[in-house]
């Protein structure tokens, strides 16, 4: 039980760095890329095929299992781990990206935000303590602060407010906490495009020594430019002895920055996503397996690939399948693009025990 973060290697020339997070269902070992399972499924993927692509560490959310099936049936369950049968680590979104993204069915007040359920039209109010409680019921071992996270474009006085409100928002987080031994509660950095926001909000966060800290804010429309000026500010602010997580980011080039900057952990919906639309992710490059050009294509996708899909069958097959809107298809796929960023971020860590991180991954950096 509990939880502790060792950093075991930094690289010479970055501030990037190898660790290991120990939670109640097992370690982490960092820096690691975490697929999203939104509904306490990664889409497509049984949790044995998910164990293969060497994944650790799964996420699901908050406001979505709240809407369904509901807390109160996954607490019956004994939780998420025994539910969805994943025995590794989970982490749960705290449902203020939420705030976000149904920015036209919600209404954000001080006591919390008020939701229109786009399943059944419902009103459905989710406060911090809420979430929290939702949270606990659910049984992740890392559980996420309630925020407000501002549109990309915001202006620096609703982007101030809402920073404002996210640290006022994590002190009733905290009082609302009942397991924290054995559910880790995260902070999260906004502040937008500011830097004298985010160094507010870090201030703010780190006076409560929290498990771990998050980066939010940073895939909600912002140029990429600005996105990877945030990220190089804000991490080296963080504690370094807790691991850093950078929310809802997943590309080879994002991933690869933030971890020059010291970020430990990412998810990104990224790999299954394209997986149900017939695209897969091959060291570095995007294939739309729907193209004619792989219809006499009988290579595997990837030849030093791992993954079963690789290892199995060819391109052609996998054209043949696309094509025909065949649901195996989108199923291997998903599985190899989840192995592939999984390995891309376990060859960062092999660079960087060997201090070749820049040498091996410095295209990636500029």
């Amino acid at each position: 039980m509990g939880f502790s973060f060792q950093t075991h290697k930094k690289c010479s020339q970055t501030q990037a760095r190898v660790g290991v997070w120990h939670t109640p269902h097992g370690l982490v070992e960092t820096p690691r890329f975490m697929p999203v399972g939104t509904l306490a499924t990664v889409k497509g993927l049984t949790p044995d095929q998910l164990q293969t692509t060497g994944a650790q560490m799964i996420l699901a959310n908050t406001y979505h299992l709240h809407l369904q099936p509901g807390e109160t049936l996954i607490e019956k369950a004994g939780g998420l781990h025994p539910f969805m049968g994943w025995k590794g680590p989970i982490l749960t979104d705290s449902g203020g990206f939420q705030v976000f993204s149904l920015s036209e069915l919600r209404q954000i007040r001080e006591i919390g935000v008020t939701f229109r359920s786009p399943r059944d039209g419902r009103i459905i109010e989710l406060t911090p303590e809420r979430s929290i409680q939702i949270q606990n019921a659910l049984g992740a071992d890392v559980i996420m602060a309630f925020d407000e996270c501002p549109p990309g474009q915001a202006d620096y006085a609703t982007v101030k407010a809402a920073t404002e409100r996210t640290y006022r928002w994590l002190e009733r987080c905290i009082n609302a906490h009942q397991r924290p031994q054995d559910q880790a509660l995260f902070g999260i950095v906004q502040g937008g495009i500011y830097p004298e926001l985010r160094q507010s909000a870090v201030n703010g966060l780190i006076e409560f020594d929290l498990p771990g800290y998050a980066i939010g804010g940073v895939s909600v429309g912002e140029d990429p430019a600005l996105v990877r000026e945030i990220v190089q500010f804000t991490a080296p602010l963080l504690p370094p002895n807790k691991p850093r997580y950078l929310m809802g980011v997943g590309t080879y080039r994002e991933m690869a920055m933030a971890i020059a900057s010291g970020v430990d952990l990412f998810d990104c919906v990224i790999p299954t996503r394209f997986g149900r639309h017939g695209t897969a992710l091959i060291r570095g490059e995007r294939k739309n397996l729907k193209n004619a050009q792989f219809k006499e294509d009988f290579t595997p996708l990837d030849p030093e690939c791992p993954c079963y899909t690789c290892q199995t069958f060819t391109r052609a097959y996998l054209n043949h399948l696309v094509r025909s809107q065949e649901m195996l298809g989108y199923i291997l796929l998903s599985l190899h693009n989840v192995t592939e960023l999984v390995r891309f971020t376990q060859r960062i860590r092999e660079a960087i025990i060997g201090d070749r991180f820049v040498e091996e991954f410095g295209h990636w950096l500029s």
